[in-house]
């Protein structure tokens, strides 16, 4: 088994910053990927973005330019590096692990962009 755990949530203006951390431990043999969702009020859990060991990467359309993900592999961490916050990036965020056909996920931070 595999636990995550979110940090860095929080209230921010539109405009500000903040960075996600989420460190994995457990039964950890090989991490695929790693990743971050995320869940607005009323709609659907959506990829925010994912890396893969060799370090490629997937993003949404809509945090282009403006979200960096990157992961440490030595510490099982990746982090979500969130620059230029509109209020629409409001939501709960969830960090996700694959590995070895297992998806895992952590309880979820809440991010909040608002003046």
């Amino acid at each position: 088994q595999v636990q995550l755990v979110e940090s860095g949530g929080g209230l921010v203006q539109p405009g500000g910053s903040l960075r996600l951390s989420c460190a994995a431990s457990g039964s950890i043999f090989s991490i695929n990927v790693m990743g971050w969702y995320r869940q607005a009020t009323g709609k659907q859990r959506e990829l925010v973005e994912r890396i893969t060991s060799g370090g490629i990467t997937n993003y949404a359309d809509s945090v282009k330019g403006r979200f960096t993900i990157s992961r440490d592999n030595a510490k099982n961490t990746v982090y979500l590096q969130m620059n230029s916050l509109k209020a629409e990036d409001t939501a709960v965020y969830y960090c996700n692990v694959q590995q070895w056909g297992k998806e895992y996920w952590g309880q979820g931070t809440q991010v909040t962009v608002s003046s």
